[in-house]
């Protein structure tokens, strides 16, 4: 099969590898028809992970069963099928709770928690930026789509990661009808939570970022723009809310936040956000923090070998201050996905509005590239493995 192969640091090539099998009675193997790139994968895309070369990319999954193990029991040949990014067993402890995305089973060290496709320190499983993929545990991870699906994959694909985690950091945040909520990063996951934020009934909803076409794809859904180059957020937010911040917010930018110069600082957003969310206020966190950054000590000049270890300089007085809280973490997907597909498929929700490109898988390079600098209107990338879209 033809799969997007990490090769190093910026390099991506399209080429053939074993077609994958059934391992377990309770694997399934799914054609891929589409699958995305997510802005997880341009960490490991820029070396900045132990993402290992060879592996295939990919964590936002959708397609077709063709296959399924003895064990299968509800799934069947033909179905369409959305995958959760997180791989889990559904009986482990964390799994009982509800916390799927911290899997203790699929994990294979002893010492963490969590799996997913194709992505660095979360177990060996391949990505499905390919033609097939294997699903292990395919009845407890495999969530089955309707008789719209195959017209409707741009926005049911969303379901795999995008979709419920920027959903996932308005929960954190604790997002209620009539909220003020601020949203660090319009990049897919940001414009995701403003959305998600949306739905939920905000009142007032400030994206801030400075990529003009991600903040005018913001406005399409009724969120109010901060352009960081030309405008201060805590300003701008203090001035609506007769300076006491905003009721919540969402950091959807990780370790890699920077200025409009390209200088990196880990700790921008997260305590933007503690400085423009109100007392007693929450905080959900969703972008990627992670404990080693191996290309942080160039990267983050300012403190150096400090944030390669994944130590981030929060303005922890001021957030034990205003009393605040935080949640942080990969989404659990499970626990989002089913209601959120039923809002895409009555109408109430249309999460591919933040598509950009639909592409054939043989142009993943040029997809990556466009996508990691950032090129304007490149907002969402989708690959079809069988050459449709």
């Amino acid at each position: 099969m033809k799969a997007a192969v990490y090769e190093g640091p910026r390099n991506v090539t399209v080429e053939e590898k074993p077609d994958p099998r059934i391992e377990h009675p309770c694997d399934a193997i799914v054609k891929i028809t589409t699958t995305n790139i997510c802005g997880s994968d341009l960490h490991m895309y820029e070396g900045r992970t132990s993402f290992e070369k060879g592996r295939i990319f990919g964590h936002e999954n959708l397609g077709q069963v063709v296959e399924v193990g003895s064990a299968v029991r509800k799934l069947k040949v033909g179905m369409y099928v959305v995958l959760p990014f997180n791989i889990a067993c559904g009986f482990c402890k964390q799994c009982e709770r509800g916390l799927t995305n911290y899997c203790l089973t699929m994990q294979p060290e002893p010492s963490a928690a969590g799996a997913a496709y194709g992505f660095a320190d979360m177990g060996p499983y391949q990505g499905g930026q390919a033609e097939f993929l294997r699903v292990p545990y395919a009845d407890f991870n495999a969530l089955r789509l309707g008789e719209d699906a195959e017209e409707r994959q741009t926005d049911y694909v969303m379901l795999a990661d995008i979709f419920p985690t920027g959903y996932h950091a308005t929960e954190m945040a604790g997002v209620k009808p009539g909220d003020q909520t601020v949203i660090y990063g319009a990049g897919p996951v940001g414009l995701m939570a403003a959305y998600s934020a949306v739905i939920k009934g905000a009142g007032r909803v400030w994206v801030c970022d400075f990529h003009t076409d991600r903040l005018r794809k913001a406005e399409e859904i009724g969120a109010m723009p901060i352009d960081m180059r030309e405008q201060d957020p805590g300003e701008v937010i203090k001035e609506a809310t007769l300076g006491l911040g905003a009721d919540n917010g969402c950091e959807c930018v990780g370790y890699q936040a920077h200025d409009p110069s390209g200088h990196e600082d880990a700790s921008r957003t997260v305590n933007g956000l503690i400085e423009n969310v109100r007392f007693t206020g929450c905080i959900g966190v969703v972008g990627v923090f992670v404990p080693e950054d191996p290309g942080g000590r160039e990267a983050q000049l300012q403190i150096g070998d400090f944030e390669a270890k994944g130590k981030v300089p929060i303005d922890w007085g001021k957030l034990w201050f205003k009393g605040q809280k935080i949640g942080t973490g990969q989404a659990p997907v499970k626990r989002y996905n089913r209601r959120l597909r039923d809002l895409i498929a009555g109408g109430k929700a249309k999460p591919s509005w933040v598509v950009s490109h639909e592409l054939p898988l043989d142009q993943a390079p040029d997809g990556y590239d466009h996508f990691d600098r950032r090129d304007e209107g490149w907002t969402k990338v989708i690959l079809h493995p069988d050459g449709s879209g």
